[in-house]
């Protein structure tokens, strides 16, 4: 671990400058030379770019990847890994089904209607990332809620290993959640495939998924020509630790999120100045003896108070944030701004990560100031019925022609009062 103490210097100022230091060594990438080749050459670029970038050593020959090979996949996997994505499942289900919207109708006083409903998107790529590792949490995480949505179409998107093959625990989350349109493909390209379409690949409405920064910068690059749900960066992690904290279960915490690489910030917060070193020995200590756990920054922060500790958070808004406090369950409705808190000694983030129902597709990077964890409503859009009768339009249409003339459009008005 990478550790650095930060001085105190109020919320805000201390937040900006944990964010600063968060982001300062973050690669800087340009993906439109990979966006180019996959527009002008389709399925030939993206198989070319996949054999470069994720499997040097083998031959590709079809981006699609059979359905036989999920079914074969999830035949042998392992009877208590099965269990436990069938119970990440249930548990992500219930919960997204928990956000949908309800139809809404409103009734203006002129007599005119308005109904509010959603509907699905026609189709969705969802991206899991994979090569070297496996990630069928992330399958589970973007595929349900996009099936309670009610989105027709999912396809899936990930990168092979080296040998060419998705990974069998991709392929086997993919068949338990009977998604019938699998690609072997990763990167920018693979963003780039989902949002313009190739010859093999129609093109999907939004695209959702965590991944790096070549992943992060093309699904930017997309924006507006399909929907995203977020721009989700490296995994973050703040702690807000109290004098009782066990710094045992604290250390794993962050020693847990660092295994998502050198890149990851964690931030571990206190009151004690005890407690902040009793945690940094038990971290350090741990980290040593891990070999999965990634040589992470830690930030120190030593708070005035438990109310700089969250008033510190909603100015920083983690991806994660874990109250290790006696009071916990009192201070979370105060906060606002993280895409998830874990509430309690118990609430450690890796529950989050698989099984705990919420979604482990947060906003990172500061934001969860406006943003929140992936769920039904990124597959899903508004539409307004708007029903104007005979009496509503002659009280309105005089309304409408002022506001159309002051804006320099006379025919709005006239549209408007021809109907009175």
């Amino acid at each position: 671990m990478k550790a650095r103490r930060f001085d105190w210097k109020g919320a805000a100022e201390t937040a900006s400058a944990l964010r600063y230091w968060a982001v300062e060594e973050s690669p800087v990438v340009d993906v439109r030379p990979i966006e180019k080749e996959v527009l002008e050459e389709g399925d030939e670029a993206v198989l070319r770019l996949t054999m470069r970038l994720d499997a040097p050593s083998a031959t590709i020959e079809s981006l699609r990847v059979g359905l036989a090979e999920a079914s074969s996949a999830l035949s042998v996997l392992e009877p208590e890994l099965r269990a436990a994505m069938e119970v990440a499942i249930a548990n992500i289900r219930r919960v997204a089904e928990a956000q949908l919207g309800e139809e809404r109708t409103v009734e203006l006083p002129a007599g005119q209607v308005v109904r509010m409903r959603e509907v699905p998107v026609g189709a969705a790529g969802i991206y899991a990332p994979g090569g070297r590792a496996a990630y069928p949490s992330s399958v589970l995480m973007c595929a349900i809620p996009a099936q309670v949505a009610g989105v027709e179409r999912i396809a899936l998107a990930s990168p092979p290993g080296p040998d060419g093959r998705l990974n069998p625990l991709v392929l086997a989350a993919a068949a338990l959640c009977e998604i019938e349109e699998i690609y072997a493909m990763g990167g920018s390209q693979a963003i780039f495939a989902l949002a313009h379409g190739t010859e093999t690949i129609a093109p999907v409405d939004v695209i959702a998924g965590p991944g790096n920064a070549w992943v992060r910068e093309a699904k930017r690059a997309v924006y507006g020509k399909v929907g995203i749900d977020s721009l989700a960066g490296p995994s973050e992690l703040m702690v807000v630790a109290g004098h009782d904290t066990n710094p045992d279960w604290a250390a794993l915490d962050l020693c847990a999120q660092a295994e998502h690489g050198p890149e990851s910030p964690l931030v571990l917060a206190a009151v004690e100045e005890y407690t902040l070193n009793s945690i940094v020995g038990a971290t350090e200590a741990a980290a040593t003896l891990r070999p999965t756990v990634a040589d992470a920054p830690l930030a120190l922060v030593q708070v005035p108070d438990i109310e700089a500790a969250i008033n510190l958070a909603n100015a920083y808004a983690p991806e994660h944030l874990e109250l290790l406090e006696t009071n916990a369950e009192l201070m979370a409705d105060r906060v606002t701004t993280a895409g998830c808190v874990f509430v309690g000694r118990h609430g450690a983030t890796a529950f989050g990560d698989y099984v705990a129902g919420s979604n482990h597709v947060l906003p990172t990077g500061g934001a969860g100031r406006y943003a929140g964890p992936l769920g039904p409503g990124a597959f899903r859009r508004r539409i307004s019925n708007v029903q104007i009768g005979a009496d509503a339009a002659a009280e309105l249409a005089m309304h409408a022609d002022a506001l159309a003339d002051a804006e320099g459009f006379p025919v709005h008005g006239e549209s408007a009062m021809i109907r009175r």
